[in-house]
């Protein structure tokens, strides 16, 4: 029996099992999805995703995606580090901060939505049962689609991160986006 630990009406994320190797090499060897996640220039077999997603690392929870039973994407979220929160302008906060990142694999599943919904849940869950003060994201400057997506999200640019990310072999600018409990709270 898989555990679900959001389950929506259309929407259910799960933590990754072994068996899910193969669907984020899929994933993660097209060069749609690598255009903005990990770069086309470092496409995934399933010997590399055994060593970036089922090591020993941390404390990352790392999520398979579905819709509507349909396996579609990978969300990860975790707890964000001193170094971090030094990065992003939280050094003396007490605030609970959440980092989270994810895309969907699946093409066929972009712009329709289904991207917002899974923020939405992730955002709730974070919130309601992991007792985050706020969110945290980091895409890069150029991600209209996703930049957009937070946005609907409640998700708000706050400051700008110049040449955070190395992808396909440039220093690519990111935004620093956050979503904040008290936003939450005053809706």
């Amino acid at each position: 029996m898989e555990n679900f630990i959001i389950k929506e009406e259309d929407i259910r994320v799960r933590e990754l099992v072994k068996n899910d190797k193969t669907k984020l090499a899929k994933w993660l060897s097209n060069p749609e999805v690598l255009q903005y996640y990990e770069g086309r220039d470092n496409p995934f077999d399933v010997e590399k995703v055994e060593r970036e997603f089922f090591g020993d690392e941390d404390d990352v929870t790392r999520c398979l995606i579905e819709y509507k039973e349909t396996p579609i994407g990978y969300v990860q979220f975790y707890e964000i580090d001193v170094e971090e929160r030094g990065l992003y302008g939280y050094p003396a906060s007490n605030d609970v901060i959440y980092g989270m990142d994810q895309f969907i694999g699946e093409s066929l599943y972009w712009n329709k939505g289904i991207g917002t919904k899974l923020i939405s849940s992730v955002v709730e869950y974070l919130i309601h049962k992991k007792g985050a003060d706020r969110l945290v994201m980091d895409p890069q400057t150029q991600n209209d689609r996703a930049i957009r997506c937070y946005e609907t999200c409640g998700f708000e640019k706050v400051k700008l991160l110049p040449k955070r990310e190395l992808h396909e072999g440039a220093y690519r600018d990111c935004w620093l986006m956050e979503y904040s409990r008290k936003t939450d709270e005053d809706l």
